[in-house]
């Protein structure tokens, strides 16, 4: 940025790349270069009113100086000495103005140059060539492994084939499109919530553990308003792929590739039976696949026409090409997770979506299974969410404010569990309307989370 300096200012004017506290980078936000410049701007654009009134003084000052001239006679020193201090007047008025002038054109000259470069730096990814950021963060002990960067590198020029890929496979394997979603009711509890980052990661665990396809509603009441958390699992394994359940690895085509259109409609028709009403405020969360879809539901104009989604929190999701329309989100990404980057795209560093990248290395503790990779692991994310949360970085306290605005301080919440059943797939042979959801076995009315000790 070009530095300009203001008289007695103490320096130039700097931007401030992302921030590292402890082990985690924060980009976006409040503290984001782009919010950065829009604030500069904005100031910019002030100072520019301000140098219009210094000029209209300036002429004030100058009509002044030109009415003393019928006293020059007989009035010599003080003519003299007011004629002296309204020039000397003048040309600070003028100085300062110049001054100011040079500030805001500094200032928007700064911006078009961040624009440029940003653009240039997009261009290049397009094209496949990594940038000095790309290789920021390798990891030195193991040069080769696969994560964040690399993933992101990696997939830049097959993202923008993904229409082509998913349509090739749908057309090969039908049973992978999306498909109409059974949403089945099954119990409904009472829990100790405390509306954190933390605690809503620990809902996306909880709700895994309970079973494939399900997702959960939960509803809190602070200073007599009612809000709505949306809590959608990772990716489920186990079964065969574009089968029963909405969250298998065909999930990740509907939500990658067609904006979770049916999943959306599953998640209005829980949220209905859950209690919502129209413009009831709503946060989604989700893990992994579930980020997508949650990011996608921030996305969906028929989603926002009926609920005010207010905040969106993901961990281990690839969704910087996904634009919540402004809304608040937090993400979380690790460096060697290579999920996030699965989708070829950085999140943008916007006012309102902040990106919470952790540094430390980690290891798949002894005795658990490898999975997507140590970075991948929801433990970390938690453990990331709980230190975000007590952090005094002005960008995650300004995040976190805004979720503890929508649930309050926390207390006793009510969730609502549902299992969601994708449709079979209808066969060629037989064409017919009327197809009905895979059976479930019912389960039994579970005790309260709080009795349990959750």
């Amino acid at each position: 940025m070009a530095e300009v300096t203001p008289s007695g200012a103490g320096g130039p004017i700097r931007l401030t790349g992302p921030t590292v506290d402890g082990g985690m980078e924060i980009r976006g936000g409040i503290g984001g270069i782009t919010f950065q410049l829009e604030e500069l701007v904005g100031g910019a654009e002030k100072l520019d009113v301000l140098a219009e009134e210094l000029a209209v003084v300036d002429a004030d000052v100058q009509r002044v100086r030109s009415n003393l001239g019928p006293l020059q006679i007989g009035q010599g020193q003080a003519w003299t000495e007011a004629t002296s201090a309204l020039v000397r007047s003048s040309a600070g008025l003028q100085a300062v103005r110049a001054e100011l002038q040079a500030i805001c054109s500094g200032v928007r000259a700064s911006k078009r140059d961040y624009e440029a470069a940003e653009a240039v730096t997009s261009l290049l990814a397009n094209m496949g060539i990594p940038s000095f950021r790309d290789f920021e963060h390798v990891r030195l002990d193991d040069p080769l492994g696969l994560d964040l960067r690399g993933m992101d590198l990696a997939m830049r020029n097959v993202v923008k084939a993904k229409h082509h890929i998913l349509g090739i496979a749908e057309a090969l394997f039908p049973d992978v499109e999306p498909r109409h979603i059974a949403v089945d009711r099954k119990e409904t509890v009472d829990i100790i919530f405390d509306g954190s980052p933390a605690s809503l990661l620990e809902r996306a665990r909880i709700i895994d553990e309970r079973g494939p396809g399900y997702i959960e509603v939960i509803e809190t009441v602070s200073g007599g308003q009612k809000a709505y958390v949306v809590v959608i699992p990772g990716t489920q394994t186990g079964a065969g792929i574009g089968e029963a359940n909405p969250f298998d690895v065909a999930g990740i085509g509907e939500a990658v590739g067609h904006q979770s259109v049916e999943v959306n409609v599953a998640v209005r028709a829980a949220l209905q039976e859950a209690g919502a009403e129209r413009g009831d405020p709503v946060v989604a969360v989700g893990y992994s696949q579930g980020g997508i879809h949650a990011m996608n539901l921030a996305a969906d104009k028929m989603f926002r026409s009926e609920y005010d989604m207010k905040y969106v929190l993901t961990a281990g999701s690839p969704v910087g090409g996904i634009d919540p329309g402004g809304i608040s989100t937090l993400h979380f990404e690790h460096r060697q997770d290579w999920v996030p980057g699965a989708d070829g795209a950085a999140n943008p560093d916007t006012r309102d979506r902040v990106t919470v990248m952790l540094l430390d290395q980690v290891t798949t503790p002894d005795g658990e299974p490898a999975g997507l990779g140590p970075g991948h692991r929801l433990a970390s994310y938690q453990e990331a969410a709980r230190v975000a949360a007590a952090s005094d970085d002005p960008t995650l306290v300004d995040s976190t404010a805004v979720l503890a605005g929508v649930l309050g301080a926390g207390g006793t919440a009510t969730v609502t569990r549902f299992a969601l059943t994708r449709t079979p797939a209808r066969k060629a042979d037989a064409p017919g309307p009327g197809i009905q959801p895979t059976p479930r076995p019912r389960n039994p009315p579970r005790r309260s989370e709080m009795d349990r000790g959750w």
